[in-house]
């Protein structure tokens, strides 16, 4: 069995922890581990795993496979739900490879239960059926789609996120279940299915691997072939529609962790807070944080925004998430420290005309070879020992030693050495993004 990880999940639901380069996959937030690390962790005993993400987050996925034999990455320019990624994963399988598709953002706490359940999905999956994974319900809720099934597996009907007086309703008739976006067949009959309700989505993917980069174990996806896949779920292209459908009850304390209420449930406080007269509060904040007489509040702290709502609403997160989004792009894209491939970048300050980094290369790394239109840099190694280029020049930067790059010149910060190089970095210019960077040569393929 072959585990497909879908990583394309944006987590807008979690901002401010999650951000379009930071989603809440890959966030180190249960006891220092990711979601994605909990769920390559939950399924290391398959023998294959191939993972589908955007290719903003590959070397965030990279990093946290270390220890993991990797099948195969396939990397999307941009998301097109989930009926693309889980194409793409089948028609880069065998006929007969049974595959368990997994989002890379849940939480299972039952690990027994789980596999106990994945096993008679995989006789299923083995008798030629589409399964998919239903959560029975222990409170309404309107955030998750449901399922309505039979005791024998056989799904009824599929209900898109209901209103609060039908999900009560639920609960009282019983039979329907959360739809957890989780599913196990073989490749061939996923493809045959799909043949007979979507056959230009199994058309479109074919066309964008025939036409794609595919470098050892990654296989990069054109965007001009990308651009032309329909964008629509898999219930709503397949498993809403198909005959061979039936469920398998998940009883392993699933959670898709989607909202700060879930979260809540799952971590504790940080511990650098302080409660007077105050009661049933969470708090995610690395600031010693007091509340005096406060009750029911969700508090989320990064060091670029704050997050308050009433235990209870931290759905509507999203909807603050969209305002941000159109009116300071820059809090929902990242946080003020980015990973690259070749280590970090935080943003100290920024103001109008100049901005402050503190940059780290991890060791034997290198940024790419560039060059800047609208800045200028100024580098000083406050730690370690950097080897430069600057146009023809190359020379080694020592502690406390600093050198000047004119908007204009190649350039180029390597470390040579076995342990982290860390810079200050002051830019000035006219204009300060990241968009203004011409890589020339990148180690990471990076355009």
């Amino acid at each position: 069995m072959t585990n497909v990880i879908l990583c394309g999940g944006s987590g807008t639901r979690l901002w401010p922890l999650s951000r379009t380069l930071m989603p809440k996959q890959f966030v180190k937030i249960f006891n220092d581990e990711s979601l994605f690390s909990l769920t390559l962790k939950r399924n290391y005993e398959f023998q294959k795993s191939v993972i589908v993400c955007n290719e903003a987050h590959y070397f965030l996925a990279l990093d946290e496979c270390s220890s993991k034999e990797i099948e195969r990455f396939i990397l999307e320019p941009f998301g097109k739900n989930t009926a693309a990624a889980i194409t793409f994963a089948a028609l880069s399988a065998k006929s007969d490879e049974i595959l368990l598709v997994t989002p890379s953002d849940h939480m299972i706490e039952d690990e027994d239960a789980y596999k106990k359940s994945l096993m008679t999905a995989k006789e299923y999956a083995k008798d030629g059926f589409l399964v998919t994974f239903g959560i029975k319900p222990t409170e309404p809720n309107t955030g998750y789609g449901y399922m309505k099934a039979e005791k024998n597996g056989d799904v009824e009907r599929f209900i898109e996120k209901p209103n609060l007086e039908n999900a009560v309703k639920f609960i009282k008739d019983g039979g329907y279940y959360f739809n957890s976006g989780m599913f196990c067949f073989k490749a061939g009959v996923f493809l045959e299915e799909m043949m007979k309700f979507s056959p230009s989505i199994v058309k479109n993917v074919r066309l964008a691997i025939e036409n794609s980069h595919l470098e050892a174990n990654v296989l990069k996806i054109n965007p001009k072939y990308m651009d032309s896949i329909e964008d629509i779920s898999i219930d709503y292209a397949l498993m809403q529609k198909s005959m061979k459908i039936k469920m398998v009850g998940l009883d392993a304390g699933w959670s898709d962790v989607g909202s700060f209420d879930e979260l809540s449930r799952k971590i504790e406080n940080s511990k650098e807070i302080y409660e007077i007269d105050s009661k049933n509060n969470f708090v995610i904040s690395k600031k010693p944080t007091a509340l005096i007489d406060a009750n029911d509040l969700i508090i989320v702290n990064t060091k670029d925004a704050l997050l308050i709502t009433k235990r209870g609403s931290s759905q509507k997160v999203k909807e603050a998430q969209k305002h941000f989004q159109n009116f300071f792009p820059d809090l929902c894209e990242a946080h003020s420290k980015v990973f690259r491939p070749w280590g970090s970048y935080e943003v100290l300050e920024s103001s109008g005309g100049y901005k402050i980094k503190k940059i780290i290369v991890r060791p034997g790394k290198r940024l790419s070879l560039q060059k800047h239109l609208r800045r200028n840099e100024h580098w000083v190694v406050v730690k370690g020992k950097a080897f430069v280029t600057i146009d023809d020049r190359e020379f080694y930067l020592n502690q406390n030693e600093s050198t000047y790059i004119k908007s204009g010149q190649i350039h180029r910060l390597e470390n040579q050495e076995s342990s982290n190089l860390i810079i200050i970095e002051v830019q000035t210019g006219d204009y300060l993004g990241e968009d203004d960077i011409i890589r020339l040569n990148d180690d990471y393929n990076r355009s």
